[in-house]
């Protein structure tokens, strides 16, 4: 019985694959505390990571090199699976900002420092848009360029830098603030 799709298809989606496994291996940790910092429970944001992955694998045919950026394309993935989540246990439940473990620090004194400025941010980060802090979890947890976040949330480059410009010195004001 002959293929239905070409070898050149057939060589394409193997190359896909593999990217996917590089990808996987770069970018699991990310997703899944890009997802943390959105739902609130480790173990589901962990299990939702591996969805993506899934969810990526069963459509790598439909990917194209043409799109976003395939990282890009995961964090897409990783944000619908995040809004269906929310969806279905309609609650909205974020993490403070302090909770997520970035802290790689030897020194005690360092790392409570280090949790106490996060502490900060935390509450300063309540106090922007939904659209603010999405796109810093995106550029900073997610580690995602400008332009693949902006793939994320449907927005242009320019849009994503702005808000992030804004969010940022937004930030910056409120910490002055409450500054001693």
């Amino acid at each position: 019985m002959a293929s239905k799709t070409p070898n050149g298809a057939n060589e394409k989606i193997r190359n896909n694959e593999t990217r996917l496994a590089a990808l996987y291996e770069e970018y699991y940790d990310k997703i899944a505390r890009y997802i943390y910092t959105r739902i609130g429970d480790k173990s589901e944001a962990e299990d939702l990571a591996s969805e993506v992955f899934l969810k990526a694998l069963k459509s790598i045919k439909t990917y194209r090199d043409t799109g976003p950026p395939m990282q890009a394309w995961l964090f897409k993935i990783a944000h619908n699976l995040v809004v269906d989540h929310l969806r279905k246990v309609s609650r909205i439940k974020t993490v403070p900002i302090d909770t997520v473990e970035i802290i790689d620090d030897n020194d005690p004194v360092d790392a409570a420092e280090k949790r106490i400025e996060m502490e900060k941010v935390g509450e300063a980060m309540v106090q922007l848009t939904k659209e603010q802090r999405e796109v810093l979890r995106l550029r900073f947890f997610g580690g995602l360029t400008s332009r693949e976040a902006a793939g994320v949330l449907n927005k242009s480059d320019g849009a994503v830098r702005e808000m992030q410009r804004a969010a940022l010195e937004r930030l910056r004001q409120l910490l002055d603030a409450n500054k001693p």
